[in-house]
């Protein structure tokens, strides 16, 4: 028959043995993780990328969210660039 003090140091045991397990299943998510785009480009956790969804366009992260990879939308709209032309650069300088 076991004794009170076999019986306590068994049940902490199980219990260390269960939180340790807890922990390795709760590892950091892999590195290989990706985040995909509709035309199938590939995005690394972090990345930010210009999304087009039904007719509508807007700035998102490739984020993990319980174990999977989602975009997280930042802000509407994507930023864009413009270039002058020289007739429209000469205009300006001139006060036009």
């Amino acid at each position: 028959m076991m004794d009170g003090r076999t019986v306590l140091w068994s049940m902490t045991a199980a219990v260390a043995f269960l939180f340790a397990a807890e922990a390795t299943m709760a590892a950091p998510p892999d590195h290989g993780c990706t985040c995909r785009n509709r035309d199938g480009s590939k995005y690394e956790l972090g990345q930010v990328a210009c999304l087009r969804v039904d007719g509508s366009a807007y700035l998102a992260r490739c984020e993990m969210n319980l174990n999977v990879t989602t975009w997280k939308k930042l802000r509407e709209g994507c930023p864009t660039a413009g270039m002058s032309t020289p007739s429209r650069l000469a205009l300006q300088s001139v006060g036009l």
